[in-house]
């Protein structure tokens, strides 16, 4: 796990300096701590920053480069199957110095690279140079497990790990992109390729960029793909039955943690003592690893925020070495300020917080952590889906019928109001991930001059080009999709990846095996939600490994007491915040309203623990990254 920087000027031509890739690299060292390295070719430059993983030698240094100093390679993340490929190319006649899997890709990109592309199986970004051809390729793994920023300027083009070292250069010059506040402010994260700070990009999932000729260009080489309506219950009347997905679920995932258990340093997990990452304690205790390490965070403030007994449950049964790290207030209100820094873009995902401090006390005993993030999107873990499911057969009640319902919904208020909404919409108009937030309370939040802005109605268009892909497919197979291409990606891998890096921590995701994804696309609908039970194929695998309470107790997570936080140790911090000169300077919300929902959530009146703390992170992030970069 690294971090990775380049320039290339094709523009222009203007050779790029060691001091420009050197500050660039600067800005991320806690992405890798245990060596740097740069490499210059007239116009191009890449720079890295390494965290050892595999093969800790400084023989896997990079930038790698090949032996006729023709090729190079700068890399974060993982190929879990570099051992095979490696072997696969030694039969070709490929000769390796090091036991890397750097060098693998680099290898396997000289005379292949549209075959290695498919062939990769891991996490990763990386930017590969041809010298002889002056040829750049940019590629990021099928889900996005591994971030990777770019920018063009007038001189060419920028890319990072993080778009913080973007911001060093003093061709890229930024901008604040208005419309995306309010996306912001409709799901709590920017998702999709575009940034706050326009023109930076993000590579999206499963492409590559090239460079080449003076023409960029960006190509799909993944996607995830679903049967039509019509072949799913076929397959379900078939021999592939519950039995069948049941045990290629298993055989899967003990192929997908065998793999993600390679690596030359100490490693661990993450256990919240819910079913995904339990499961995954289970299978590297099934694979013979020995001296399980396990790691979870606390709320102290009552049972509602605290599964700790569940984790110390899995711990006992599968007798790891556990470690508990207790959240305080404290904690939590002095590292939000360097909690926007590191995640570049404003991400209103609170356990973020609680998830870098439980990686800092697991980077003190391993260097590599498994996690079992990503398995709720797999197998429609999310109880929202079948609300949404819900709310569409709802809709097709006649609308003579609907609308004394809607009617009472809507004098009810608060959530009931919200769905009464959802409710009036298409599915690709009302679902914009599962993190839902009150678009009615949005439109009183925004100024005269904001809700100009924000009329455009800029979030269903924009997700309406994930809708269009899926067109036609059942109701929970869109919503999975849509959430495969934002929620997972912009906000909780982008959560895992930051806060685990902040702390110099390698994070895995075995549930995110790109084989994972194919295998539930394909898989029946009625195996992820049946008899009202989400993760209903997964949970039924795991009973005869994990205990009936643990599979089938309410998801917790990472919870946070956000509501409590900010009507007592927090309130003044929030309205210290929010109400600031540079807040409301900014002309985005209305003062009244700000005023309303901060008085009426410390009076108890209401809940609005979400909307304040996106004022706060959003703030925040427009005070260290906006007024910093054009000032």
């Amino acid at each position: 796990m690294c971090g990775i920087v380049g320039v290339y000027r094709y523009k222009t031509q203007k050779p790029v300096t060691e001091a420009e890739i050197q500050s660039m690299t600067d800005t991320i060292v806690y992405r890798g701590p245990d060596g740097s390295g740069l490499k210059i070719d007239g116009s191009y430059g890449v720079g890295h920053r390494r965290l050892s993983i595999i093969d800790t030698h400084s023989r896997s240094d990079q930038p790698m480069v090949d032996e006729t100093n023709s090729y190079s390679l700068v890399y974060n993340g993982e190929i879990y199957n570099y051992v095979e490929l490696k072997q696969a190319l030694r039969a070709d006649g490929v000769a390796f110095k090091t036991e890397s899997d750097t060098e693998v890709i680099l290898n396997s990109m000289i005379d292949r690279p549209d075959k290695a592309l498919q062939s990769f199986n891991g996490m990763f970004a990386f930017a590969f140079w041809d010298g002889q051809q002056r040829k750049l390729t940019l590629v990021r793994d099928r889900m996005g497990i591994k971030p990777l920023y770019y920018v063009e300027t007038e001189q060419g083009i920028a890319f990072a790990s993080e778009m913080k070292s973007l911001l060093v250069l003093p061709e890229v010059q930024v901008s604040l992109k208005p419309e995306l506040i309010d996306t912001y402010m409709s799901v709590g994260y920017c998702p999709g390729e575009h940034t706050l700070l326009s023109p930076i990009k993000k590579l999206a999932p499963g492409t590559y960029l090239t460079v080449e000729q003076g023409r960029l260009c960006i190509e799909t080489y993944w996607d995830i793909t679903y049967p039509t309506p019509s072949r799913t219950p076929v397959q379900a009347t078939t021999s592939r039955d519950e039995n069948y997905y049941k045990a290629e679920c298993l055989r899967l995932f003990e192929s997908s943690v065998a793999w993600q258990l390679r690596s030359d340093v100490p490693l661990g997990v993450f256990l919240s003592g819910g079913v995904d990452s339990s499961a995954v304690v289970y299978m590297m205790d099934k694979l013979g690893q020995k001296d399980i390490k396990t790691f979870s965070v606390r709320w102290d403030f009552g049972d509602k925020f605290d599964e700790s007994k569940y984790a110390r449950q899995i711990s006992t049964l599968f007798k790891t070495d556990h470690y508990e790290y207790t959240m305080t207030p404290d904690d939590f209100v002095g590292f939000i300020p360097e909690y926007v820094r590191l995640m570049d873009e404003p991400v209103t995902e609170a356990a973020a917080i609680s998830l870098y401090f439980i990686a800092k006390q697991a980077k003190k005993e391993v260097t590599v952590v498994l996690s079992g993030e990503g398995a709720d999107e797999v197998f429609g873990g999310y109880p929202i889906y079948r609300y949404m499911d819900y709310v569409e057969r709802f809709r097709q009640i006649p609308g003579l019928l609907r609308a004394p319902i809607h009617s009472v919904l809507k004098s009810m208020g608060g959530k009931y109001r919200k769905w009464s909404d959802m409710a009036t919409k298409p599915l690709a108009q009302r679902y914009f991930g599962v993190s839902v937030y009150d678009q009615l309370l949005k439109q009183e939040l925004y100024s005269p001059e904001f809700a100009k802005v924000a009329q455009r109605d800029n979030v269903a268009t924009f997700f309406e080009q994930y809708y269009s892909k899926v067109k036609g497919l059942l109701t929970q197979q869109q919503m999975q999709y849509v959430d495969y291409k934002t929620w997972l990606l912009d906000d909780l891998l982008t959560k895992a990846d930051r806060m685990s890096m902040a702390a110099s921590l390698e994070l895995r995701v075995p549930f995110l095996d790109h084989r994972f994804i194919e295998f539930a696309a394909q898989m029946p609908v009625k195996y992820r939600s049946k008899n009202n039970e989400s993760k209903y194929l997964l949970k039924k695998a795991l009973e005869p490994y994990l205990p009936h309470e643990i599979l089938y107790r309410k998801k917790m997570g990472f919870p946070t007491p956000l509501a409590r936080l900010f009507a007592g140790p927090l309130k003044d911090y929030v309205a210290d915040i929010v109400l600031s000169n540079s807040s409301l300077n900014r002309g985005f919300f209305n003062p009244v309203v700000l005023r309303r929902l901060i008085q009426e959530h410390h009076q108890g009146k209401a809940d609005h623990h979400k909307v304040l703390w996106q004022l706060v992170v959003l703030e925040l992030w427009q005070q260290q990254y906006l007024d910093a970069a054009t000032k």
